[in-house]
């Protein structure tokens, strides 16, 4: 049987990410853009935690009656209490705009010393599954009660992951690859290279979308969606 995983976005790279990873769990899942079951309007994050943003994008295409799936992720620093934390796409005031957003991350940690630069990038993956699928999901991947609660959906219908990847925050931009605060963040699986330094297929393998992966790649399986 197939099913369709509607990502609640339309960027085509997040999309194709999601759609390669996903469709090599089982060929009977594609994944879906916004624009393909005709949704076209901005989602407010207005969350206070990357569970409560992604449960919010993915309830959009859920409530039109399709497996709606989203990820919130962000950068924490421990020497700033968590921030930037779900504002890393906004740090420095307009959305997206990375190198700003460097920039004053960089100027807030400057007089912080190598041993106290620690911080983990963060991902949550949501996926929000209408009664009419007919699935469950167990209950060590459900969402918080509170959460539920808050937003009326049941537990059993909503699964919710975590993935981290710690390291520390380097002084300067290093590397080319990758975006956001990857050319500062220092990861110790690669003997202190920035995420901007590695290959793509060596983030994967420790970033924090791709251990969110592994785990929802588990949660797929026990629900006979993985197989």
């Amino acid at each position: 049987m197939m099913h369709s995983f509607v990502l609640a976005s339309n960027n085509k790279k997040k999309i194709a990410e999601f759609g390669t990873i996903l469709t090599s769990f089982s060929s009977d899942i594609q994944v879906l853009p916004l624009s393909a079951i005709g949704f076209s309007g901005d989602i407010e994050e207005n969350g206070t935690s990357f569970a409560e943003n992604s449960l919010i994008k993915a309830l959009v295409p859920a409530k039109m009656g399709y497996i709606g799936m989203a990820d919130d992720s962000g950068l924490t620093v421990d020497a700033l209490n968590g921030v930037p934390g779900i504002y890393s796409a906004r740090y420095a005031g307009d959305h997206g705009d990375d190198k700003a957003n460097r920039e004053l991350l960089l100027a807030n940690l400057q007089d912080v010393p190598e041993e106290k630069r620690g911080g983990a990038f963060v991902c949550v993956i949501t996926m929000v599954f209408p009664a009419e699928s007919g699935l469950t999901v167990p209950e060590a991947y459900r969402i918080s009660e509170d959460l539920a609660k808050k937003y009326g959906v049941e537990p059993a219908s909503v699964l919710s992951i975590r993935g981290e990847s710690r390291g520390t925050i380097g002084y300067e931009e290093i590397g080319e690859g990758g975006f956001g605060y990857d050319c500062l963040f220092r990861c110790p699986a690669y003997e202190g290279r920035t995420f901007a330094e590695i290959t793509q297929e060596e983030k994967n393998a420790v970033s924090h979308r791709g251990r969110a992966m592994e785990i929802l790649r588990c949660a797929l399986a026990e629900m006979h969606l993985g197989e």
